[in-house]
């Protein structure tokens, strides 16, 4: 079997094929560096934003626990107000649930 020859450009050796796979590994090799800083900007952008996110979660509980201490601290001092107040938000509940 004999091989068919590939057309050249005049001025070039080598194939098609040859010339192709050279312009792409020329467009890797100048995309690789962009790409990887882009990935390490994105990476750093990640880490810091779950660290914020782990700080905001910090805080919530936080607020959450000092809510939580503040109401217990006011029904121990005045068990009667509080449960006439839950009575209360108990009734209003009930009657817009009704409607």
């Amino acid at each position: 079997m004999s091989q068919i020859p590939t057309p050249t450009a005049p001025g070039r050796s080598g194939s098609t094929t040859d010339h192709l796979a050279s312009m792409a590994h020329e467009t890797i090799d100048r995309v690789t560096p962009k790409a990887n800083y882009a990935e390490s900007e994105m990476r750093d952008t990640a880490a810091r934003t779950a660290e914020g996110v782990k700080n905001l979660e910090e805080q919530a509980l936080d607020t959450a626990k000092d809510g939580l201490h503040k109401s217990r601290a006011y029904i121990e001092k005045n068990p009667l107000m509080s449960a006439g107040m839950a009575f209360a938000a108990g009734a209003v509940l009930s009657m817009l649930i009704r409607r």
